[in-house]
């Protein structure tokens, strides 16, 4: 993949995209694109010129980068507006001051230097600096919402495209004829052994065929049906393997979100594919899932060997996973994977306010 050059990586661009936008605006003003130009390098309004640059453009990305994602995507309406009055008519009053500025480098008064008879403070104010601020900011928010949308459409359309994939790999790795059968022959066998503990377990098999086939269809899914599949999945698995192993499941139930199916149980599966098959000492898998601030998922289970490659680790793969995470969770998940010599362990987390509430 080729390098990003320096000049896009760090948004360079942006400069001479305002000085333009600065200079079209000062050229429309005035009527004459030459004569703008040469006010903006040759004359005292330069000065005045690159106020207008310098503090619209902070008001913008103030406005873009602090005021928007605290207040306007949280749904505090009121205090946005507020602030966004107060960083426009501060950002207009910094740039009557390079008016100012500008007169006085010139050792002329506002009224030779501007040829108008008033250049009171509330004049200056009321004309250019607050229009030209109000009309710096819609446009960048017009830009930014626009490529929001974009991006939004370019992520459904690939979402969609992933959701097809999916459904095929799942009922390829996770609903596979292996699974299937070794666990019907266990409650089989469970039927003249223990028949109270194969119906249950019978009835564990029909929860998993039903959340399946039925209940995962949707986008999002109540992440208290996700937490009793991966109950569901644990004791069967247990009760398929009937080996020397211990596992626990650490969970908050009480919660009102929600999730993307599938996510959580992929690497359940793992651990249960890759755990030990130790003889001589206790084979685990450790399950954690808390809510806080953020949705804290961990998986670990003991090995007998180092995994080298982390990243293609289970069956249809952690890459797969991140793919996913990448298309629903954009920049909103961390995933951390250590594995050594005896131990694997993956570590989730998902920022709570980008999960849904299904309240």
């Amino acid at each position: 993949m080729k390098p990003t050059h320096w000049f896009y990586k760090y948004k360079l661009y942006h400069i001479p995209f305002w000085f333009l936008y600065n200079y079209l605006w000062w050229a429309i003003t005035i009527n004459n694109p030459i004569e703008a130009a040469r006010a903006i390098f040759f004359s005292p309004f330069a000065v005045k010129f690159s106020f207008y640059v310098i503090f619209e453009t902070l008001a913008v990305y103030f406005n873009l980068y602090f005021l928007i994602p605290k207040y306007l995507e949280k749904s505090r309406f009121a205090l946005y507006i507020i602030y966004l009055l107060i960083t426009i008519f501060c950002t207009a009053s910094i740039i009557v001051s390079g008016y100012c500025l500008g007169a006085y480098l010139s050792g002329k008064s506002l009224e030779q230097l501007y040829g108008k008879d008033s250049c009171s403070f509330y004049h200056l104010l009321i004309g250019s600096p607050l229009s030209s601020t109000v009309a710096s900011i819609t446009l960048a928010m017009s830009i930014k919402l626009a490529k929001n949308w974009l991006q939004t459409q370019r992520r459904q359309q690939l979402l969609e495209k992933e959701k097809l994939e999916t459904e095929l790999n799942f009922l390829k790795y996770q609903f596979n004829p292996h699974f299937l059968f070794n666990t019907i022959n266990s409650i089989f066998f469970l039927i003249h052994k223990n028949p109270d503990k194969a119906s249950a377990s019978l009835a564990k098999f029909s929860e998993l065929l039903r959340h399946q086939l039925y209940e995962c269809n949707d986008t999002q899914i109540p992440l208290s049906q996700e937490i009793a599949y991966l109950e569901n999945i644990i004791d069967l698995e247990k009760l398929r393997q009937n080996d020397n192993i211990e596992v626990t499941f650490d969970v908050d139930k009480e919660n009102n979100l929600t999730i993307a199916p599938f996510i959580l149980m992929t690497f359940v599966e793992n651990a249960f594919k890759h755990v030990s098959k130790h003889t001589d000492q206790l084979n685990w898998i450790r399950i954690g899932l808390h809510i806080d601030d953020k949705l804290h998922f961990s998986v670990s289970n003991s090995t007998s060997d180092k995994v080298t490659d982390v990243v293609h680790y289970g069956g249809i793969g952690l890459k797969n996973v991140q793919r996913r995470l990448d298309l629903i969770y954009p920049g909103q998940y961390s995933l951390d994977i250590q594995s050594n010599a005896t131990t694997f362990e993956v570590n989730l987390q998902l920022q709570y306010d980008k999960l849904r509430d299904h309240r």
